[in-house]
């Protein structure tokens, strides 16, 4: 089986990763919601994860670093706790329904949002900076299309914003692939995939965000601290943090940074390498329509002339063992920008191989001459 479908759930973990999650499994506690020995060592455990994702993305504060179950819980508690009646938002055509769809669910809440288009099918600064105002409440933009793989310049919307528009970024595809400072970028807040580039196992993402926003909570219930307060805490990570947090997700997320400090860049450059491979002979392919260009994030999207793409994803599957996604991937403005109505996304990791790129390459072929022989 090779594994092309990384942009949708990491395909691959570090053995470091695993025997992390694995042990955390065999043996622990609820961190930090009783008294005993081995809940507070869990705590312990949570606190130093925790910090870890600070200083990995450049953060503001380890209270301020919130672990979520996913990058959509994430992107909620950024969006639906922080904007409120009368807010005007800026966002993209670009972005996944984890931004599109709570937006949504704001305009009936008195927001209002403009969406910027592409330029040439790049998510480009200057649209975005076209529709804001003085007014603007918040700029929310992905730091990588999960579609194409195109990524915008954050520095310099950063440089037209005004000092009250917030920059919030959705890091789904982007985080472990590329560098991400906050401090440097500019970024006031950050929705962070653990499952992806982050190495992490399902079921650990993370919410970071900067001392200009107190984002309200969005769910309700136990923290451990303040137990005789019917409301949730004033402060951070605890007001976020509502339930048992995934402990063994938590702690394979440490050790999936830890193992990203000393080969992230060895992994860009694999990774670029191989889309650059992939889109190269993609491009010689007749009835073939490539919509991406090399990018580090290992995301090549195309069509087949005559197949729909989740046909093509099956046949891929079915008669190659390779595995692909097929349609809008969740991002249908994106797709409607591109008058796509779906499209074939490859998407691969530094675990995957030149051998495996070649061997996609020659189904892709094999494909299209089979289709080629019926028409």
């Amino acid at each position: 089986m090779i594994y092309f479908d990384n942009a949708a759930t990491g395909g691959f973990k570090p053995d470091s990763v695993i025997t992390a999650a694995a042990a955390a499994l065999k043996f622990c506690a609820n961190p930090g919601r009783s008294g005993h020995r081995l809940s507070l060592a869990c705590l312990e455990r949570v606190y130093i994860c925790r910090k870890q994702l600070c200083v990995f993305f450049g953060g503001y504060s380890y209270e301020r670093t919130v672990f979520t179950k996913n990058c959509t819980e994430a992107l909620n508690i950024a969006l639906c706790g922080v904007l409120k009646n009368g807010d005007r938002v800026v966002t993209t055509v670009a972005e996944h329904n984890s931004v599109l769809r709570p937006l949504e669910y704001l305009k009936s809440r008195g927001v209002t949002v403009e969406y910027a288009p592409l330029k040439d099918g790049e998510i480009d600064a200057e649209e975005i900076l076209k529709l804001v105002t003085p007014e603007t409440r918040a700029v929310i933009v992905t730091l990588a299309s999960n579609v194409t793989g195109t990524a915008p310049d954050i520095k310099a919307i950063k440089k037209g914003l005004g000092d009250d528009t917030l920059l919030i970024c959705d890091g789904a595809q982007a985080c472990g692939h590329a560098p991400v400072n906050m401090k440097e970028d500019g970024i006031d807040i950050l929705a962070v995939a653990g499952h992806k580039g982050m190495l992490a196992v399902q079921g650990a993402s993370a919410l970071l965000f900067s001392e200009r926003v107190n984002p309200d909570p969005v769910l309700y219930g136990g923290t451990g601290s303040e137990s005789y307060n019917l409301s949730m805490p004033e402060f951070y990570p605890d007001r976020l943090e509502s339930g048992t947090l995934s402990y063994p997700a938590i702690v394979s997320l440490g050790e999936g940074i830890m193992y990203l400090n000393g080969h992230m860049q060895e992994h860009i450059k694999k990774v670029r390498a191989m889309t650059e491979y992939l889109v190269s002979e993609l491009e010689k392919s007749d009835g073939v329509t490539l919509y991406s260009k090399p990018n580090p994030y290992g995301i090549v999207t195309f069509n087949i002339d005559g197949i729909q793409s989740e046909m093509a994803a099956y046949k891929l599957s079915d008669e190659y063992s390779i595995c692909v996604r097929g349609g809008l991937h969740c991002a249908p403005l994106m797709h409607k920008a591109l008058n796509s109505e779906g499209l074939i996304r490859a998407s691969v990791s530094a675990f995957n191989s030149h051998g495996e790129c070649e061997k996609f390459i020659s189904a892709i072929k094999n494909i299209i001459d089979k289709n080629s022989v019926r028409n």
